[in-house]
């Protein structure tokens, strides 16, 4: 609870005018404008007629915490970006040709320009709202704001439909995910936390991670901490010793959805995913 109120506190700062780069109140309830070089609506599966996988979770309006347990691909994912380490994990992640998803925060994409083509080579760009608040905080016109101008400014650049999204801070209610599936965002979350926003070391990092690799996980991790660039020297080599490999949030859930029994018991739905698998060759 104390956590969540510090959350608060820092976003309501934020919102109203505190340090940060973000845009101002004013310029939140009103929505994107033309100085964010995006313009018109959201181009997202709920305006083009979402059809098939997302089209079922956009429907079904709950959070994804993994995917299914019948294959050996796991979602390697990555919030904050881009940043000053999204560089090396681009480089690690071509290395070991394994792929990813990046969470994007909107400001950050005029500070890395370039980024968001480099991070579409080794998998997906999504949505991580535009000044990384807390929703749960916001007006739904802010809201709106903060799904719409990220989705916006990956399009434009980049020209892929957002179809996904990770809440800030893992917060959310009611509204927040009306607003994002009107949108046609579903809400990606996780079954596997490395704890690196929590300061992990990366021995902690290894240790959190490999605890919940298995078929379907999708593990949380963020490209802007030393400590998981440096833990990934050892992870990516563990995906091939466990006979796995990372793909991107959308192949994962096109090859291997949850099942209608795991989206409704959210967290716990990924309990009982494959087993962990420790040794033998790779195929």
């Amino acid at each position: 609870m104390v956590a969540v109120v510090v959350v608060l506190t820092l976003t309501l700062a934020l919102v109203t005018g505190g340090r940060g780069g973000g845009p101002s109140s004013r310029a939140l309830a009103s929505g994107p404008s033309s100085s964010l070089g995006v313009k018109g609506p959201v181009h997202t599966a709920a305006r083009t007629g979402a059809s098939g996988e997302v089209g079922r979770l956009l429907r079904v309006g709950l959070p994804v915490y993994c995917g299914g347990p019948h294959g050996h691909e796991v979602a390697f994912t990555f919030d904050d970006g881009p940043g000053v380490y999204t560089h090396y994990a681009l480089k690690k992640l071509t290395e070991a040709d394994e792929r990813a998803t990046f969470f994007i925060v909107g400001r950050n994409i005029d500070e890395w320009p370039g980024y968001l083509q480099r991070e579409l080579r080794v998998g997906a760009v999504e949505d991580h709202t535009y000044t990384h608040v807390a929703l749960i905080a916001l007006s739904p016109s802010q809201i709106t704001y903060q799904l719409q101008a990220t989705a916006q400014q990956i399009h434009a650049i980049t020209g892929e439909h957002v179809q996904f999204w990770r809440p800030p801070y893992e917060l959310h209610n009611p509204t927040v995910d009306r607003i994002a599936q009107h949108l046609g965002l579903v809400d990606i979350l996780w079954d596997d936390d490395s704890q690196d926003s929590l300061g992990a070391s990366h021995t902690a990092i290894i240790k959190n991670v490999e605890a919940g690799l298995r078929p379907g996980a999708i593990i949380e991790m963020h490209d802007n901490r030393g400590q998981t660039i440096r833990a990934l020297t050892t992870l990516l080599p563990e995906l091939h010793r466990r006979q796995l490999r990372s793909v991107s949030i959308p192949q994962l859930l096109a090859t291997d959805p949850p099942s209608p029994a795991q989206l409704r018991e959210g967290l716990s739905g990924c309990a009982h995913e494959g087993e962990v698998l420790t040794s033998g060759p790779p195929e």
